[in-house]
């Protein structure tokens, strides 16, 4: 990632990051305010995590932060900035995009700043907003490309059909996914996602992703989606979507995925439907040099306990907390122990010297398992993570 932005940029960059980072939360929230008035921009966006304190302008106020913090060192920003463009790919965010965000995001600053934002500082940041949008535009072009010279890879949009419908749990579907045109499907890493385009019955059009919960093969996929509370898309596909009913799907992407060579034990953990991408990788195991599978999960009770036969079929080991254990869950027959994972006992029953944590669910169970981990001397580079949301800079 060579930085080739002129040592004035850097200075004026450097110098005005102090006043930028103190006014992030505003300079945000004002640029998402004027991007999403642009109708072409706004289904680029789940508007579910616009409302309220949005998780998605955190991510984006720490990553500006980061970036003019580090702007003389930007390789540290590597792994943070392989996961943004994932999920553009995911999307399909296109390099006539970004002039988009560039202009509302120099108008917010202008706006908050006032006087401050002159013409010299609104021209530095725009130099180092198009450095770092170009380094995404190329690597973005590079996952684009190799999805589509793949075998069974394509493009930007792919018609797929719903093949299979089936009931998880309570208020859990999976859905298998089949090209309407007949051929093979890209073989995805286990733990990736699917990006869909889908236009609801009122012709709002909306973009969503979900990990993909089956192993790679060459005719199809399985998505497992909860039934969200305000959800429009999983309230579609659970009550209206049915085999046959077609949708629109980008090749896989994602940072967040087994490799297994090398490992000695790996540890899946999952809050309720984060068990998806886990499922994918339990049921990807291939041949004897698998590393030892030890599954662990949390959800509320047997009837939201998705997929336990794949599970318990292909893991080593599988241990299951339920918070709220209904009147007909027994202990010791349906789950391991009553209450929330503690990391203690994490420690103490997994070969936390050698084993490699994966980790997926809410942003408060992930949270927790993280810094139990750390606390016990994990290695941050084997605790693994992957949050359903818009994507965090950083969980600790």
């Amino acid at each position: 990632m060579p930085n080739d932005l002129s040592p004035d940029v850097i200075d004026i960059v450097e110098a005005t990051a102090p006043a930028v980072a103190a006014n992030i939360d505003l300079i945000v929230a004002t640029m998402y305010r004027n991007l999403l008035a642009d109708p072409e921009i706004r289904v680029l966006f789940n508007m579910a995590h616009q409302e309220g304190v949005s998780p998605q302008h955190k991510a984006l106020a720490t990553a500006l932060v980061a970036y003019a913090t580090h702007i003389r060192s930007p390789m540290v920003l590597q792994a943070g900035l392989e996961r943004i463009a994932q999920k553009h790919a995911g999307l399909q965010i296109l390099p006539e995009h970004y002039p988009y965000v560039a202009d509302a995001l120099l108008k917010a600053v202008k706006e908050v700043l006032g006087d401050a934002a002159t013409d010299e500082v609104l021209n530095a940041w725009g130099a180092a907003y198009w450095h770092l949008a170009n380094i995404l535009i190329g690597r973005e072009e590079e996952i684009y490309s190799s999805a589509e010279e793949a075998t069974g890879g394509w493009r930007g949009w792919r018609r797929f059909e719903i093949a299979a419908k089936q009931p998880e749990a309570e208020g859990i579907m999976s859905f298998t996914l089949r090209p309407v045109d007949g051929g093979p499907v890209l073989a995805h890493r286990p733990g990736q996602y699917l990006s869909f385009r889908i236009v609801l019955p009122h012709g709002e059009e909306v973009r969503r992703n979900y990990s993909i919960s089956s192993a790679p093969n060459d005719r199809d996929y399985r998505i497992t989606v909860k039934r969200e509370t305000h959800g429009q898309v999983s309230g579609w596909l659970h009550d209206e979507a049915s085999i046959g009913t077609q949708l629109q799907v980008s090749p896989p992407a994602g940072d967040f995925f087994l490799e297994p060579a090398d490992k000695q034990q790996v540890v899946l953990l999952s809050g309720g439907v984060g068990l998806t991408p886990m499922i994918s990788m339990l049921e990807s195991r291939r041949g004897s040099k698998s590393p030892q599978m030890v599954y662990v999960h949390a959800t509320q009770n047997g009837r939201q306990h998705a997929m336990r036969a794949q599970h318990e079929k292909s893991a080593d080991q599988s241990f299951v907390f339920y918070e709220s254990p209904a009147a007909e869950d027994v202990e010791g027959r349906d789950y391991t122990g009553r209450g929330r994972i503690d990391p203690n006992w994490l420690a103490q029953n997994t070969r936390a010297d050698i084993a490699d944590y994966y980790i997926c669910g809410p942003e408060g169970f992930m949270r927790q398992m993280i810094i139990g981990l750390k606390a016990a001397n994990v290695s941050p580079d084997r605790i693994h993570y992957e949050y359903f949301g818009p994507a965090k800079a950083e969980l600790n």
